[in-house]
């Protein structure tokens, strides 16, 4: 049986900046004796993944000693820039970039914050590269069976039939048990609250795919952390009228902000986030 780890042609290792695409990263560069040639390690960083994201990203980089290319959009021709640690931004101005560039706020519905922020960064990045065709590794377990499903149906990306997206966790029958296994072994983590194997501050901080009360509890533990959201709501954007939300079937963010404030515990652990390619 073929290692589903071992690389034979051009390669993007997507890193969520989460434990299960760590891990993947981990294995595959066990498999291959480190990085190995036109392979790229890419973390598309949208100003609002939390500080401990950011350093575990560096840390996998230094621990391993494997170069991960921190990639932005830009509302520019070039639609990405490359930066790093120290450059990468840390209060959501790609994002902001992007909803004043669209005139809308993503949603439910209509997400394209996923594509706009981290798919078509990657995809420019690697062109730029002179790559025409290319395996995409995502990080999706074998536990994850809806979401393994459906990008085996589809079998390429949405936004590229020249990429082929590959799932070695799943073809390895990984689960979030192996991950958990592996990091306790590990020299460092990342440091964020994990509940049921679920990291409830991973990708952006308050993400309105995130259920209601995980937010809620966020912003009662971090109450700064809902000032950006608060503040992309009161845009005025010429595609929706003042007060255009996130999310139309529940509060505003500035609503949860002062329920927050007057709540106790808040978490459901059994309810579930709305699955987007972000990962974990």
């Amino acid at each position: 049986m073929r290692d589903p780890f071992k690389i034979s042609c051009p390669t993007c290792i997507s890193f969520s900046g989460g434990r299960t695409s760590a891990y993947m990263l981990w294995r595959v560069l066990q498999a291959n004796g480190g990085l190995p040639a036109d392979t790229l390690v890419c973390f598309a960083n949208t100003g609002k993944e939390v500080e401990a994201t950011l350093c575990f990203v560096r840390d996998c980089a230094t621990h391993w000693h494997v170069p991960i290319h921190w990639l932005e959009y830009r509302a520019d021709a070039a639609g990405f820039a490359e930066v790093d640690f120290d450059r990468a931004s840390r209060h959501g101005e790609p994002f902001e970039a992007l909803i004043r560039k669209r005139q809308y706020l993503p949603n439910p519905v209509a997400r394209g914050c996923t594509t706009s922020l981290k798919i078509r960064p990657m995809h420019r990045f690697v062109r730029q590269m002179g790559w025409t065709d290319w395996d995409q590794l995502i990080g999706i377990r074998a536990d994850e069976q809806r979401r393994v499903a459906k990008i085996r149906a589809r079998g390429h990306s949405t936004e590229s039939a020249h990429e082929t997206m590959r799932m070695p966790l799943a073809d390895a029958g990984l689960t979030v048990h192996d991950v958990t296994a592996f990091w306790k072994n590990q020299p460092f983590d990342l440091e964020l609250l994990t509940v049921n194997g679920r990291t409830l501050e991973g990708n952006c901080d308050l993400c309105f795919l995130k259920p209601q009360r995980q937010r809620l509890a966020l912003i009662k533990a971090r109450p700064d952390a809902a000032t950006w959201w608060i503040r992309m709501e009161s845009l005025n954007l010429a595609s929706k009228p003042s007060g255009a939300r996130f999310r139309a079937d529940g509060p505003t963010y500035a609503q949860l902000a002062r329920f927050a404030a007057t709540q106790g515990d808040l978490f459901d652990t059994n309810e579930d986030a709305i699955a987007c390619y972000c990962g974990d």
